[in-house]
């Protein structure tokens, strides 16, 4: 009976739906669902755009879109970007007229030597004069130059991938991530006692490590397979790279009215799919020291991963503690910390190529890894991104900590700050100029709301000075090193006349690049602005 009774409203729906769709074409039957397969993908496209972007960029992005599909704009878009592409380039065209396409058809053999060495003298007088850039003091040809440049040669044949043959370099990188890890709280009891990490090329590829080793423990972990971390504006770009390589969502937060990173807006927007968060001692672009206790707290109670960027003040802050400044918390002292970047080749003065990832524990550090047991080469493991690795450089980085030893580093660290200290005092007392911040370290940026500072770079620039421009606000920066404790005098008088020089006669000089990076501040759609770099990039490499 209820099984009749079951077919009868079959039945009945049946006829229902049959009578209600007959009213309409067969065509349209057919396309209806299609179309709004069509449409769901699209509101779904929109939304996940939104959710990356957010409403402001979404729209933009939308608009600008739209704005290309009219014909020629797209056309005098891309022309008038390859202006500022060639602006950009300023010149460097014309200079590889020339450059060698093919091997030569005779070796040179030991000529090279000298050849190498006219084209060194084409490189510009970079001694006191760039921005970070070149950490060591003194001459190329003696002192510590001399030394990591004997050592790098020395063991230039190398490579650690060969754990069995090249065990010398082995233990070189050993002792140095131990040495570093000591620095940096590794034997403190809060430490855990478990401070373990590798060498690598970079502070990039530290960052990068670090965070696929978050990402990863924290899928093992929780299980998390949408993973997104969260940095202030201040963290280094590394960590785009990072996001892009490994497929995890970025949220960048803005900084709070002291540029610090801002702990309750990290804090709002902290969710399920959240695997690390991001503070920097200090900062690249003002050298000041972000809240790592507060956000190591946060870090902590959250149950999430939290990594600490010292590729700079990795090799200065614990001297500088030592001396007596002011150093807020840092390192694996800090409950929460769970990985550490620190660049050996910067004020550890050690040979370019060559920094430190440390983890808390191994339980970390193991996701760092990849191994391969089904390739027909055999068992393959390496433990950084790269396979090879010169063991050169990681022999030029245990002979330069090991030829300074703690007492040198200090009295480097010594000078450093008080050039900083002095430096700070002498943009203090240029009216027109203002630092930003309160700098924490030997990082000192300046803007100003009075002259272009832009303008005042180019200027400097044409007195063979190297400083980094900053956007969010616009600013020029000095990465203090022991190359200029000789030279600061002459940079701040430099630097008065030439602020002298652009509010006396305002505008941008001849192939300057104020006007690029102006605009490029200002510029709304910041897609623009990536495709502006990307290009430049591709014409120029």
């Amino acid at each position: 009976m209820e099984l009749s009774s079951l077919s009868s409203s079959l039945d009945r729906f049946r006829a229902s739906a049959n009578s209600f769709l007959s009213q309409y074409e067969p065509l349209t039957l057919l396309l209806s669902p299609i179309l709004s397969l069509i449409a769901a993908w699209i509101i779904q496209s929109f939304l996940h755009t939104l959710r990356d972007k957010g409403l402001k960029a979404t729209l933009l992005g939308f608009f600008m879109n739209s704005v290309k599909l009219v014909p020629g704009v797209r056309n005098y878009i891309d022309a008038e970007k390859q202006k500022v592409v060639n602006q950009l380039q300023s010149g460097s065209k014309s200079k590889r007229d020339g450059w060698r396409t093919e091997l030569p058809k005779a070796g040179l053999g030991g000529e090279v030597l000298e050849k190498m060495k006219d084209e060194k003298r084409n490189d510009v007088a970079w001694k006191g004069k760039c921005s970070g850039t070149v950490y060591i003091g003194g001459s190329e040809s003696e002192g510590h130059f001399s030394l990591i440049n004997e050592a790098c040669s020395m063991f230039a044949h190398t490579n650690p991938l060969h754990l069995d043959v090249f065990q010398s370099v082995v233990r070189f990188e050993v002792e140095v991530v131990s040495m570093t890890a000591e620095l940096l709280g590794g034997k403190e009891k809060a430490s855990g006692g478990q401070i373990c990490g590798n060498m690598t090329s970079g502070g990039t590829e530290s960052i990068l490590l670090a965070v696929k080793s978050s990402r990863d423990f924290m899928k093992a972990k929780k299980g998390i397979t949408r993973p997104e971390m969260i940095i202030p504006v201040s963290a280094h770009s590394a960590y785009d790279k990072a996001a892009q390589y490994f497929n995890i969502k970025l949220w960048r937060i803005p900084v709070n009215k002291e540029f610090l990173a801002d702990v309750g807006a990290i804090k709002r927007c902290i969710n399920k799919n959240t695997v690390l968060i991001v503070g920097s001692a200090p900062g690249f672009p003002h050298g000041i020291i972000d809240p790592i206790e507060e956000l190591g707290e946060l870090a902590f109670n959250s149950g999430i991963c939290f990594h600490v960027d010292l590729c700079l003040g990795g090799f200065v802050l614990p001297f500088a503690r030592k001396l007596g400044y002011p150093i807020p918390p840092f390192d694996f002292s800090v409950k929460g910390v769970t990985s550490i970047s620190v660049d050996v080749h910067k004020y550890g003065l050690a040979p370019k190529g060559t920094s430190v990832v440390l983890y808390r524990n191994h339980d970390i550090r193991k996701h760092q890894f990849v191994a391969v047991s089904e390739w027909s080469g055999g068992l393959y493991v390496s433990p950084t991104i790269a396979g090879s690795r010169p063991g050169g450089l990681i022999a030029g980085a245990w002979a330069a900590m090991m030829s300074l030893g703690f007492e040198g580093y200090l009295e480097n660290t010594k000078e450093i700050m008080e050039v900083s200290k002095k430096l700070q005092k002498g943009i203090k007392d240029i009216p027109e100029l203002f630092i930003i911040g309160r700098p924490d370290m030997t990082i000192v940026a300046f803007g100003s709301t009075i002259v272009n500072i832009f303008e005042v770079n180019d200027i400097l620039s044409t007195k063979g000075w190297h400083l980094n421009a900053l956007q969010r606000p616009n600013s020029i920066h000095l990465c203090v090193t022991l190359q200029h404790v000789p030279v600061v005098e002459d940079f701040l008088k430099d630097l008065r006349d030439s602020v002298q020089i652009v509010k006396e006669n305002p505008g941008p000089i001849s192939g300057g690049l104020a006007p690029i990076y102006g605009a490029a501040g200002k510029m709304p759609d910041r897609v623009m602005v990536q495709e502006l770099l990307v290009d430049f990039m591709d014409s120029s490499c």
